[in-house]
């Protein structure tokens, strides 16, 4: 039996990635195929990496494409780590004009939410009860909130506000590469974040992803919060798999 497939595709500050996804097992097909984010990262830059990502693949069906911003009916109205003229771009348009579909075949959402609509469904179970938060730490920090598994669409929790500063310029993963620290100093000041976070919204669990997810061990046992913590089963898949769903269900942000 051939495993439904769909493609995704996660815009970041740093990279673009793009792999098949088998939708069923909430896994990548293959290799995924990483460009470095064009500098600077205008709408038109990064559609046409977008572009040679779905080339590279051959792939003619429905696409779904995250971007690290305020995702409504398609337009992005913020813009996070990436050139401030995507806000107000009609990024739905932008992507089909790019790749030659309409804009039904198009998904744009928010970076997070596609990664926690994947941790929801191909996660842990007890993702699905309560009020979950996931954050992703990377160039900055995302987030996505869910009620019993249903998305409270583009939070923007990473940009709370923590002892007089925005919380990813000062916990972002970014920042610990940046400054030189250790995994033991940055997790305090994710610690920080979270016992902020979870006083602001009380929940059941956090999931915590992003790339640095793949060193969970060295920093996650050093965080002392009453929230439960779940490290992100997907890992920096999850965008990929998360916009790859929403495309071929055709939901939209």
């Amino acid at each position: 039996m051939t495993a439904t497939r769909g493609f995704g595709i996660d815009i970041g500050g740093s990279g673009i990635k793009g792999a098949l996804v088998d939708l069923e097992k909430g896994a990548l097909i293959g290799d995924r195929l990483r460009i470095d984010t064009p500098k600077p990262s205008t709408p038109s830059a990064v559609a046409e990496v977008v572009g040679e990502i779905v080339r590279h693949f051959g792939w003619d069906g429905p696409i779904g494409v995250t971007l690290p911003a305020v995702v409504k009916k398609g337009v992005a109205l913020t813009a996070a780590n990436i050139s401030h003229h995507w806000i107000g771009t009609d990024a739905d348009a932008l992507f089909a004009k790019q790749l030659g579909r309409t804009t039904d075949e198009i998904a744009v959402l928010n970076d997070a939410d596609a990664a926690g609509m994947a941790e929801i469904r191909f996660g842990d179970p007890a993702a699905r009860i309560g009020v979950t938060c996931l954050l992703t730490f990377g160039t900055g920090i995302g987030s996505a909130l869910f009620q019993d598994g249903k998305l409270v669409p583009n939070t923007e929790l990473g940009h709370v506000e923590v002892d007089g500063h925005d919380a990813e310029k000062k916990a972002a993963a970014s920042v610990k590469d940046n400054e030189g620290m250790s995994y033991p100093d940055w997790a305090k000041r994710v610690n920080r974040y979270l016992t902020v976070l979870e006083n602001l919204i009380w929940p059941d669990l956090f999931i915590v992803g992003g790339g640095v997810s793949k060193k969970s061990e060295k920093w996650v046992p050093l965080l002392d919060i009453r929230t439960p913590i779940a490290v992100a089963s997907l890992q920096n898949n999850a965008g990929i798999v998360g916009a790859a769903s929403a495309a071929a269900e055709g939901l939209r942000h």
